[in-house]
């Protein structure tokens, strides 16, 4: 917001507010710039690194390094050590900012849980293991994205990362991020059901291990970039 206040004949202020604080322009006046005013604060901006992972693509990373790891015989433990390291680098920026969120938690949990397991069990759970990894990770993805829609919707908590807090509470807000936390839970909740469907029926491997779960995927992620944009275009038409 601009607002415009006349002081003298001679003299103009300009200030300029967005997201809550002010920043004040500089006076001026016939004889040049008022010595008085101090120049604008500068604000510091997030480096390129924190800018990636506060992305909710950041939060898958830890589990697509498991899918491609976990994929061959006998190396989901070496999966599930990778993820748990890279999950911790990805919270590192939240938890700087102690706004860590619930997918960071949670992927730290599972993964650190399953590297000990991995460790601790013996060969015969480890190949069960084998068989049921991919299953079981995109499972626990779904009650993660589905059982945050009882609270706050997973996506929400990185979409106010590059929103101002006024709009938090709006309605439109409130929806894009139900629908799109809808929307990632039913596919993760999809990939795990092909994913038993290419243990339980072989044959199905290459459709159900690879190519159905990368379409949903690539179908997940256009539908996240495009469904904001259709509401925000809607909303400046019926304004």
């Amino acid at each position: 917001m601009v607002t415009c206040r006349r002081t003298s004949v001679s003299q103009l202020r300009l200030s300029q507010v967005q997201g809550g604080s002010g920043v004040a322009s500089a006076h001026s006046d016939e004889s040049g710039d008022d010595p008085d005013i101090s120049p604008a604060p500068t604000v510091s901006q997030p480096s390129a690194f924190e800018r990636i992972v506060e992305s909710p693509f950041a939060g898958f990373a830890p589990w697509i390094i498991f899918g491609v790891v976990a994929a061959g015989p006998s190396t989901w433990l070496y999966g599930a050590l990778a993820a748990a390291i890279a999950a911790v680098i990805v919270a590192v920026p939240s938890i700087r900012r102690r706004n860590v969120k619930v997918l960071d938690v949670v992927t730290i949990l599972f993964f650190v849980v399953m590297a000990i397991a991995g460790i601790v069990v013996g060969a015969d759970d480890r190949d069960w293991m084998d068989t049921y990894a991919s299953v079981i990770s995109s499972g626990v993805l779904a009650v993660i994205a589905l059982g945050s829609l009882a609270f706050v919707p997973f996506t929400e908590q990185y979409a106010r990362e590059s929103t101002p807090r006024e709009v938090w509470n709006q309605p439109a807000f409130k929806h894009v991020n139900r629908v799109l936390t809808l929307m990632w839970g039913l596919v993760f909740l999809a990939i795990a059901c092909v994913a038993l469907i290419s243990i339980k029926v072989p044959s199905t491997g290459d459709w159900t291990g690879w190519v159905i779960p990368a379409v949903l995927l690539v179908a997940a992620f256009k539908f996240t970039d495009y469904y904001p944009e259709r509401i925000r275009a809607q909303a400046q038409r019926a304004a």
